[in-house]
């Protein structure tokens, strides 16, 4: 294995075989140990790697900050723990990161995913993945834990035991001890070829379905045509990078609004599955905004925004001309109430949108020009208000990302 790679060692056997195994090949390594202060020996077991590396002669990066966590400890200490990981990797120029996941991790994980009745990213662990950009490898998944203990004893290597895995009343830990502690070899292998064969059957679908995905677009016409499991799925590679979080239920959830709507946002993690012109995709929601200018010449220099860009004025939709009592001006995103008077009356901006069959999600970012008084002056793509028409307009603000119905 070449080039150089963090080590994540926890002090327990398999990390310590790991680290022992990458040096006997000669393998380039540091370490990356992690303290939540959540057992009374956790310093002990910090201090004990630290020492390990010193002695031979290995770079010990170690993550001691006061850990506080609001929700599921094991799911917020893993997110802790990668991040210190991408850090070190970026910092430093590591080839990635290698965790001692054993063999009886990957039937745990199983075992766990077919309890939830959910279907994950992957059955089981892979033996590399990306995090954040980082290459994450596993390899001892072929090793159980006793031969990774038994392969310490047996050199002499110190380590520590969790003592918190005896903690029935998690569900890995139950099923460690209740399931996979009593598994005789021949049933590990079965597992082991199930998971295999869900994986390869899982593949072969993903492949599949994914073809349906262009430019980041999925048909929802073609979308409606699949059977529900293949729609399912469908919604998971096009969501990859988080697919693996969304519950079967969230996913059934989101089917049944693209089975019925034509017009929909759908808030999922940090982002929105949106729809337009027949297809849905995800977006990122641009944020509030409300920008103030006091001078005409300071809103010709403004460099294109997020929501909207401005130009030297032409005549058009997008064209409005004012006066120095119309500032300060704001130009600002939708707020539901906004109307403009027109030539023909007032109208609602609300019903421009309806009018032209502007999609929901881009709705709130839609910009509108308010002057001093507080008047909704202008609103792109629809026009200014009757006092400010002009055939001479000042400038133009044209809406981003561009629309055209």
């Amino acid at each position: 294995m070449s080039g150089k790679w963090l080590v994540a060692c926890s002090g327990g056997p398999d990390s310590m075989a790991l680290v022992d195994m990458c040096l006997k090949s000669e393998i380039d390594i540091s370490l990356a140990h992690v303290n939540y202060h959540h057992r009374e020996q956790a310093d002990e077991e910090m201090e004990y790697v630290k020492d390990y590396a010193k002695n031979h002669g290995i770079d010990c990066y170690v993550l001691d900050d006061d850990f506080k966590y609001e929700g599921n400890f094991e799911a917020e200490a893993r997110e802790w723990r990668y991040d210190f990981f991408v850090r070190l990797v970026n910092e430093h120029n590591f080839k990635g990161v290698l965790v001692g996941h054993h063999q009886d991790d990957l039937l745990e994980t199983f075992l766990m995913q077919e309890e939830r009745n959910s279907e994950p990213s992957y059955y089981g662990l892979r033996e590399e993945n990306m995090y954040h950009g980082i290459l994450v490898r596993r390899p001892l998944l072929s090793y159980t834990k006793k031969e990774l203990q038994a392969y310490c004893d047996t050199r002499g290597i110190k380590y520590y035991i969790d003592y918190t895995n005896s903690d029935t009343s998690l569900t890995r830990n139950r099923i460690r001890h209740d399931v996979i502690d009593i598994l005789s070899k021949n049933e590990r292998q079965y597992y082991i070829k199930e998971i295999e064969m869900k994986n390869a059957i899982k593949r072969e679908r993903d492949c599949r379905v994914r073809t349906y995905v262009r430019e980041d677009r999925v048909s929802i016409s073609q979308y409606r045509y699949l059977s529900e499991e293949e729609r399912h799925a469908l919604l998971r590679v096009s969501m990859d990078d988080i697919s693996n979080r969304l519950s079967d239920g969230f996913i059934k959830e989101i089917d049944n609004i693209i089975m019925k709507e034509d017009d929909f946002v759908i808030d999922v993690h940090d982002y929105q599955i949106v729809q337009d012109k027949g297809y849905f995709f995800k977006w990122y929601e641009i944020e509030d905004y409300c920008d103030v200018y006091h001078s005409i010449d300071e809103i010709l220099m403004v460099e294109d925004k997020e929501a909207y860009g401005i130009r030297k004025g032409e005549k058009g939709v997008n064209a409005l001309s004012v006066i120095s009592d119309d500032f300060p001006l704001k130009i600002r995103n939708y707020h539901e109430g906004d109307s403009i008077e027109m030539r023909f009356g007032k109208k609602k901006v609300s019903r421009f949108f309806i009018d032209r069959k502007i999609p929901k999600f881009m709705r709130k970012a839609w910009p509108v020009v308010e002057n001093s008084k507080g008047e909704v002056i202008f609103v792109s793509g629809l026009g200014c208000n009757v006092t400010h028409f002009t055939d001479l307009p000042t400038f133009n603000v044209l809406q981003y990302p561009k629309y055209t119905s």
